[in-house]
């Protein structure tokens, strides 16, 4: 906590909070029914439905901005509510939120921890946030269906954040935008 920048959490932090809860909102809206397109892989046929085709699409459109953003361009520090603002409702209605937030916070000459845990607490108002509104249709699930999925979630991210603090004094905020553009796309292109 003590490496939060205060103003960026107050003047990102809240926008993207509120959006947030927009963003999701609309999410628990679209019919989940609604068939984009269909394909066969493998002679077996999936339907590519409304949700999953606005996120995949996101999440590429996203990573692709992350990697190919200049590392000079720069943001003047008015524009943190319009970003914290868009961080957030594509983080409700995607839950990519991820480079927005880099897009605007990484040139603002924060410090590597600074960076890092900013993002972090922004990240995790937003998830929080988002997880609210969509917990609306949890009572709808069976969880049996779900305890291995929710099992190795927590694993790879408890897993990923403790080596993700390993490498964070190995590697540069550039490598790790890049990594995690790159393994976006490939979600992306997966729920495709």
């Amino acid at each position: 906590g003590k490496n939060i920048d205060k103003k960026v959490l107050i003047r990102f932090g809240l926008p993207s909070v509120i959006a947030a809860f927009i963003g999701s909102y609309l999410l628990v809206l679209i019919d989940d029914n609604i068939v984009i397109f269909s394909y066969y892989f493998f002679d077996k046929k999936i339907d590519v439905i409304l949700v999953k085709f606005l996120i995949s699409i996101l999440l590429i459109i996203f990573a692709i901005i992350d990697l190919i953003s200049d590392k000079q361009f720069t943001f003047d520090k008015k524009y943190l509510p319009v970003g914290g603002f868009l961080s957030g409702f594509f983080g409700g209605l995607s839950g990519n939120q991820g480079a927005l937030r880099s897009a605007f916070l990484v040139r603002h000459a924060l410090g590597k921890s600074v960076f890092v845990a900013t993002t972090v607490v922004i990240s995790s108002l937003v998830d929080i946030t988002r997880l609210s509104v969509y917990s609306t249709n949890f009572l709808n699930l069976n969880y049996s269906d779900y305890y291995q999925l929710g099992f190795f979630s927590v694993f790879s991210a408890v897993a990923g954040s403790f080596i993700g603090n390993r490498l964070l004094k190995k590697v540069t905020i550039e490598q790790i935008k890049k990594i995690v553009a790159l393994l976006l796309i490939l979600l992306g292109i997966s729920l495709l």
